[in-house]
């Protein structure tokens, strides 16, 4: 049977549920947040956390399942002089009627379960990269984003902030080269070293026949791991090296790929789809610890591609090529007088790249539930290659691989009591 897309992201976010009944749900004909200082709570108090405690807010609350970091982040933010209170489980912070905007600054294998609660209790939602672990998952943050009315970001700016990793330029810049066609089409994007890329490959990988060690104090083991399955504790299984294990992100890709991939399907404008393609370059996997890649390669249906040189052997590769033309690092390019010509052509959309003002106007933020989901699509079909080390071919409008094996990936089992429900 053919399915649309409409109809696998409802088949999708049907298989996906979390046992919580919160105690309002706020804002469902597109309400707006109290007109004074919005307030916040942080779900995780790793080291990503630190980075949420300076975004804009009044935080009120901060979780953790470890003691140690909550007082940590609690000493921080000067918790006894501000008024902020420490929480263990995440969901006595969702019951709350005084906070407006949920971060998520968890593992990604929580993202999903914290950030369809929050919408379902009324809560905006700022959550960390990638958006979530698998493609199912990512459907049903979608799908109760959208049914709950909340407004959600994405923690990763690089679309519409700053200057792109090498680039020395905003991706404003090779938006528009590519929207007024003055490279040609298709177009080949590599992300290498030479583009100022890091894939922390040697740094997010895991390992084998790790020992079996005593949970520490203070550290509530089996909450940390909520949904994954059960496995001995490890000390680099857990905080700051997770990513280096399947059950709780995808590696290097995991960690990096938003930053890198999200800003080239902008600039593609691919921001309602995703590649038909991926293939891979890498060796057999562990079925637990992650281990390195060499080249992941994405193609669309119009014969645009993302090159990923995990290897970095492309440093003469441009970062951006079409039939009339490349641009190199550091915005050079074979095209003469390329930023006088980009000066006198429109510029892309605009879009709201202020959180608060989408939580105040009800307005989509620039790197929001829709589009995010598609780039965190880009990195799970990234994922899903690596970890089966086989290349797919992957239907945009199906959300469906051509194999079996990757397809059971998009959705998996969660450990009970712990499921999705929109």
């Amino acid at each position: 049977m053919n399915l649309t897309r409409r109809q696998a992201i409802k088949s999708l976010a049907a298989l996906a549920t979390i046992q919580i009944v919160p105690s309002r749900v706020l804002g469902l004909n597109g309400q707006t947040p109290p007109s004074g200082e919005i307030t916040k709570a942080i779900l995780g108090c790793g080291g990503i956390s630190q980075s949420h405690l300076g975004m804009p807010g009044k935080l009120l609350a901060l979780c953790d399942v470890d003691a140690g970091h909550l007082a940590q982040r609690m000493s921080q933010a000067k918790a006894e002089q501000n008024g902020i209170k420490g929480y263990h489980d995440f969901r006595e912070v969702l019951e709350r009627d005084d906070i407006d905007v949920v971060h998520v600054a968890t593992p990604p294998h929580w993202h999903a379960l914290m950030a369809i609660a929050a919408a379902k209790s009324g809560k905006d939602v700022w959550c960390e990269k990638p958006m979530s672990r698998t493609i199912g998952e990512g459907v049903a943050m979608k799908e109760a984003v959208e049914k709950y009315e909340r407004v959600f970001r994405l923690n990763t700016w690089f679309r519409f902030k700053d200057g792109f990793y090498g680039m020395g330029v905003p991706v404003k810049q090779l938006k528009k080269a590519a929207m007024h066609d003055l490279l040609g089409w298709p177009l080949k994007i590599t992300v290498s070293g030479v583009t100022g890329f890091d894939w922390k490959l040697g740094i997010w990988t895991g390992k084998t026949n790790l020992p079996v060690q005593p949970v520490p104090e203070g550290f509530d083991y089996d909450f940390w791991l909520g949904p994954a399955p059960k496995k001995p504790y490890s000390r680099h299984r857990t905080h700051a090296s997770f990513r280096g294990y399947w059950d709780y992100d995808g590696g290097g890709l995991g960690d990096m790929g938003q930053h890198y991939l999200d800003p080239a399907q902008y600039i593609l404008g691919k921001d309602d789809t995703a590649p038909i393609s991926v293939e891979i370059d890498a060796d057999p996997q562990d079925a637990d610890a992650i281990g390195t890649w060499r080249r992941i390669e994405f193609t669309y249906a119009d014969g645009c591609k993302i090159i990923l040189d995990g290897e970095n052997k492309d440093k003469d590769a441009a970062y951006m090529e079409g039939p009339k033309g490349k641009i190199m690092r550091g915005f050079k390019s074979d095209i003469p007088d390329l930023e006088k010509k980009l000066a006198g052509l429109p510029d892309p959309e605009p879009q709201i790249t202020d959180f608060h003002e989408s939580v105040r106007t009800r307005k989509k933020f620039a790197l929001n539930e829709q589009n995010g989901f598609w780039s965190c699509t880009m990195v799970n079909m990234g994922v899903t290659a690596h970890r089966l080390n086989k290349s797919l071919k992957f239907d945009p409008e199906t959300l469906k691989f051509d194999d079996p094996a990757a397809n059971a990936l998009i959705h998996q089992p969660m450990r009970a009591p712990w499921k999705i429900e929109v």
